[in-house]
């Protein structure tokens, strides 16, 4: 193995995958490190059972929270990181997003970049996960200089109903932004074969765009580009002085090795890079590495998330079901002048994810019926940054320390839409009562992971620069979720796609 390289990237999901991609043609010695493996084809990909009940690709790691318990966090590690078995929806933040916003539970902060800076990222974006969608629609979409670059989905007949239906009630449903490979033109020549096994599932057949299919494997095509798997990074060491990371300590095959660029990146995701930099601790950062703010591992962020399922009279032979999303209530609604958040259709349920919060005296013939009758919903509220909501590490292990926030704004968008679906008769139920399922995401559901080292112009405040260079060392970088000051109410994927491609650009320029 060589010990010579321009750069070294550690993690391959949205942020570190899509540099490596962006980095890849320009000859430079890149070297790619990823804990995991290349996650297998197997036909476990598509079995509900493997996949959600028995977590199959998630780690077997625990973590705790602040109470001491034991978390079972619902991440992966595999080559293309948790975009392996993401939705594949990929909004851009609104514009209001990157300025002050006033929630009923606290203030969002302004970013130090604002959308006009990330607009052509956002574009290339769209094009390297080949996202499809149709402007417009939306009547929160920020500005755009083209359309999305592929057609939007179709709905099926059921959501095209329900679709019709809010429309009447004045409300502006839209086609949701997918990046999965479907040609509904001509589906011979689609790799997407439009299943009922997506939102949440590996995909067999390669047809979601993810970081793994749409980065990694073409950046490795490069001689330039060295990738190694089921290689743990473990610490951070540096000069003397503190100010440039020198060596990456990795376990690989059971060795222990240190190896040295010109410049490192740190990519594993808001919750493991700061558990790295906290983990790399030495007496010129007695705080953890790049820590002089006191900033690493604080305003964690992961949105308050919640599924609905509502039962309906009407059968929902729908297959591929998320292609629908709403908007309307983004910015709040009249009595209520503050932002509550966005909604979007789920992937089709079926009776296996319904039995893990089904009642449980529900035959399995009961379930099967209600999946058969189910409309499957995904409601987010924007997570407030909070520094004591945080990442620390302790005896080498992760701990979360989280209190939930801005949760009436949550339950809002959850009592509103519940009474939407029923004026639209999408909530009435095969059962006496009205039988609706909620689940509120727990902590352990880290999917929408943000916020911890975030960016800015002061050291004193943020851990990196607008560059995601670290304040404190001058060759050490993290280009994954964690620099958002705030999370806005929409999946943050295509934002860290964009931002680095735009540090990609950047490191382009300083590696001249």
């Amino acid at each position: 193995m060589s010990n010579d390289y321009d750069i070294i990237i550690i993690g391959t999901g949205a942020g570190g995958g899509t540099l490596a991609h962006r980095l890849a043609p320009s000859g430079k010695r890149i070297l790619v490190l990823e804990r995991g493996s290349f996650l297998p084809r197997e036909k476990e990909n598509w079995d509900t059972v493997q996949v959600f009940q028995r977590d199959r690709y998630h780690t077997s790691e625990t973590w705790q929270d602040q109470n001491g318990h034991e978390i079972h966090p619902g991440t992966g590690y595999w080559v293309g990181g948790n975009t392996k078995v993401y939705g594949g929806a990929l909004f851009r933040l609104r514009e209001r997003d990157f300025e002050t916003v006033e929630h009923e539970g606290g203030i969002s902060p302004a970013w130090p970049l604002k959308y006009r800076d990330l607009e052509p990222y956002y574009e290339a974006a769209e094009k390297l996960y080949q996202v499809h969608g149709q402007q417009g629609l939306d009547p929160t979409e920020p500005q755009r200089h083209e359309d999305y670059p592929f057609p939007a989905i179709s709905h099926e007949p059921r959501i095209q109903e329900i679709h019709d239906a809010l429309q009447t009630k004045g409300l502006h449903p839209f086609y949701l932004p997918l990046a999965i490979k479907l040609n509904e033109v001509n589906r011979l020549f689609s790799e997407c074969i439009r299943c009922n096994t997506c939102d949440g599932f590996p995909c067999l057949v390669h047809a979601k765009s993810d970081a793994d299919v749409n980065c990694i494997r073409s950046a490795i095509v490069h001689e330039n580009v060295t990738l190694i798997t089921e290689a743990k990074v473990t610490r951070l060491h540096t000069s003397p002085s503190g100010r440039e990371v020198t060596s990456v300590e990795v376990e690989h095959d059971g060795q222990s090795q240190q190896l040295s660029a010109d410049i490192v990146v740190v990519a594993c995701g808001a919750i493991n890079s700061a558990a790295l930099l906290l983990g790399s601790a030495n007496d010129r950062h007695p705080n953890g590495l790049a820590n002089g703010s006191d900033q690493v591992g604080r305003n964690f962020m992961k949105h308050q998330n919640g599924a609905i399922v509502g039962i309906t009279r009407k059968p929902n032979s729908s297959v591929f079901q998320k292609t629908l999303g709403i908007n309307d209530f983004y910015w709040g609604e009249p009595g209520f002048e503050y932002p509550m958040g966005h909604i979007q259709l789920l992937g089709k349920v079926n009776k296996d994810m319904i039995a893990l919060d089904a009642p449980k005296f529900a035959p399995g013939m009961a379930l099967d019926e209600v999946a058969h009758r189910s409309v499957d919903w995904w409601l987010t509220a924007e997570d407030l940054p909070s520094s004591n909501n945080r990442v620390q590490v302790k005896q080498h292990r992760i701990h979360l320390e989280y209190t939930d926030n801005n949760t009436k704004a949550y339950d809002r968008l959850l009592d509103r839409w519940t009474q939407v679906l029923k004026s639209i008769h999408c909530g009435d139920t095969i059962l006496p009562c009205s039988l609706y399922f909620r689940k509120r995401i727990p902590l352990q559901g880290v999917a929408h992971q943000v916020g911890t080292c975030r960016f800015g112009t002061d050291p004193q405040t943020a851990v990196l620069d607008l560059n995601c260079r670290t304040h404190d060392v001058d060759n050490l970088y993290v280009v994954d979720g964690s620099f958002f000051p705030s999370s806005g109410a929409v999946n943050p994927s295509l934002t860290i796609i964009a931002n680095a491609l735009r540090v990609g650009d950047h490191l382009l320029e300083r590696l001249k």
